[in-house]
């Protein structure tokens, strides 16, 4: 038996596909931007001895960088769970 969501069913879904896109698109950059900011903070902080910002900006690195692999593995996740659905 094969089960697929059917992904036709639903109206607008086209536009729903183009939003969710964009947003993937947006949350990339600003991750990355957030990864080459906090980076660039952590180098300066951490040479002029300031620990508490070295500390704060090594977070935004981390947590910037969980942000862009959420946001980019997410599309490739649920694809797979698709996948794995039509073969149950």
């Amino acid at each position: 038996m094969n089960v697929f969501p059917d992904f036709g069913s639903l109206s607008g879904i086209g536009d729903l596909r183009v939003v969710i896109g964009a947003m993937l698109t947006i949350i990339l950059i600003v991750a990355v931007l957030m990864i080459i900011i906090s980076a660039i903070t952590w180098a300066i902080a951490t040479s002029t001895g300031n620990p508490g910002v070295a500390a704060k900006a090594r977070a935004g690195v981390f947590v910037a960088l969980g942000a862009a692999i959420l946001a980019g593995g997410g599309v490739t996740w649920v694809n797979w769970l698709i996948d794995v659905g039509g073969q149950l």
